[in-house]
Order: structure tokens, then C-alpha cells, then sequence
């Protein structure tokens, strides 16, 4: 059974820092793709950042682009995302995903196949 656990969120001020992580089971991490996405209240989950399977490849929302850096140890089988930075609008529940098989898992949430259970983040001003 695929897991993924998510740790990191909370409350920050604006301009502040946090480091969001999750951890994968069930699956070899190696094969799978990662990304993140958020939500925020009424509004449609959208992309913030993907990584390919052997960490080489990355990409990034505009809207987090240079604030946000995503990692990951396959060793712990663990994927991070470091936002720096941080606005009001970065205001959202975030989840990892992942994508089974692929070595990119690109901006399309339908090319992940499981998700954490998502962690509110609140930035406050």
C-alpha cells in the first residue's frame, strides 16, 4: 500500500521560511516522479513543483519560481519543498504527489497517481 506522509506546515509571517517534507512507502522511490501542489480555500488545486525520479530535473510554478526549491533523498525516500520568502498568497493546503512509473511527472495533477492527505500552510501578515 502506497503512503505518503507529509510534515512541515504551520504558521509564518510573510517574508519568512518553511520546509515542507514527505515521505514515501509502499512503492521504490526510485521509479516514481514527485511533485507538489496547493489549494487554496475555493479555489482549484494547482501546481507548485515536480522533480524527476533521479533529482536532476525540476520545475516550478511562476508564481513560486526563485522562492521555492524542491528536493529529494532517495535514500530516506523522502521529498522536500523549501519555501523562502513566503506571501500571503502562498496561503494554501499542500500536498505531495506522486507518479508512479514516470522519471517526470510534469504540471498535470492527472499525472499523479497518489497524494498525501495535504497540510495547511497559513502565512499571516
Amino acid at each position: 500500500q502506497v503512503q505518503l506522509v507529509e510534515s512541515g506546515g504551520g504558521l509564518v509571517q510573510a517574508g519568512g521560511s518553511l520546509r515542507l517534507s514527505c515521505t514515501a512507502s509502499g512503492r521504490t522511490f526510485t521509479s516514481d516522479a514527485m511533485g507538489w501542489f496547493r489549494q487554496a480555500a475555493g479555489k482549484d488545486r494547482e501546481f507548485v513543483a515536480t522533480i524527476s525520479r533521479s533529482g536532476v530535473d525540476k520545475n516550478y510554478a511562476d508564481s513560486v519560481q526563485g522562492r521555492f526549491t524542491i528536493s529529494r533523498d532517495n535514500a530516506k525516500n523522502t521529498v522536500s519543498l523549501q519555501m523562502n520568502s513566503l506571501k500571503l498568497e502562498d496561503t494554501a493546503v499542500y500536498y505531495c504527489a506522486l507518479s508512479t512509473d514516470r522519471y517526470y511527472g510534469g504540471r498535470d495533477h492527472g499525472n499523479y497517481n497518489y497524494w498525501g492527505q495535504g497540510m495547511q500552510v497559513t502565512v499571516s501578515s
